[in-house]
């Protein structure tokens, strides 16, 4: 089943006065939302007993957790890896709290390497990473880790190059960031046409962790180096347009979840994407 929800509590969830998270899955649920994610990227700073009691109101109302790990996280970088893995292993004990399966990260960027060596380095990693988790760590071996495409050119995020670090191990289920694809190729997705080219070339290459593929979708500004920043949906300028994807969705049988990452108003824009999604029946 198709999720939808935001990352991030909105401005209007504290507008309306409610002051902590424990409070956002009834508020969602009141919304007609699915899904939530909660950001950990700028570190570890939520206690596990605070994260069973969001499970708890989480699983009461309905509402799907995932986890946005830490942004320190650099796997093209060996000397960096027991300390991305660490996150890694910290933020999968959060998300067990939660309740949910789905882990969310960044792998790194190259940095001053070659690109073809910090992407050698980082899909080495992700495999040696995976075999650990199943070896030494089975309470997390059915949580779904996905690596997310990015905005910047710096960062190891292309789609292809996430086609190739999936294919490491099936224990990685692809983040398909659209606005940061959009983004880092400089506004590539412009139709329907083009949503459905790219996710035939994962439908090919990974089958079924590409229908359930994880989705973050927003407006992004960019530049000459890319993702710039995040937009509302009201940002008519920049794309990309879910009215494009929402059909390509249907005609490839994708059950994602789907997170919204607008700049403040990620909950209404969720909301909209639901609307855009339902409508198209």
């Amino acid at each position: 089943m198709i999720k939808f929800g935001p990352a991030g509590n909105s401005d209007s969830f504290y507008s309306e006065g409610h002051k902590h998270t424990v409070e956002a899955p009834a508020w969602l649920k009141g919304r007609g939302l699915d899904c939530f994610e909660y950001s950990l990227g700028r570190g570890l700073t939520i206690k596990e007993e605070t994260a069973k009691n969001i499970g708890e109101e989480a699983k009461k109302n309905g509402i799907e957790l995932s986890v946005h790990a830490p942004y320190f996280i650099n796997f093209a970088n060996p000397a960096a890896y027991e300390k991305s893995f660490d996150y890694i292993l910290s933020s999968l004990k959060i998300l067990k709290a939660f309740g949910g399966e789905r882990l969310v990260f960044h792998v790194g960027s190259s940095m001053k390497a070659p690109r073809d060596e910090a992407l050698k380095n980082t899909a080495n990693a992700l495999s040696r990473m995976a075999s650990e988790i199943k070896s030494d760590y089975p309470e997390y071996k059915n949580m779904r880790l996905c690596p997310e495409t990015m905005g910047k050119l710096g960062q190891i995020g292309s789609a292809d190059e996430r086609i190739e670090l999936c294919k490491t191990d099936c224990i990685y289920t692809p983040c398909i960031d659209f606005g940061h694809i959009n983004a880092r190729e400089h506004g590539i997705l412009k139709s329907g046409d083009d949503f459905r080219a790219l996710i035939a070339k994962y439908a090919d290459a990974l089958m079924e962790r590409a229908i359930n593929m994880h989705i973050h979708f927003s407006r992004i500004e960019y530049g000459k180096g890319g993702e710039v920043r995040h937009l509302t949906f009201e940002d008519n300028k920049y794309g990309p347009y879910f009215e494009h994807l929402a059909p390509v969705i249907r005609e490839f049988e994708l059950c994602p979840y789907i997170i919204c990452e607008s700049d403040g108003t990620q909950a209404e824009d969720a909301a909209e994407m639901k609307r855009v999604f339902s409508a198209q029946k």
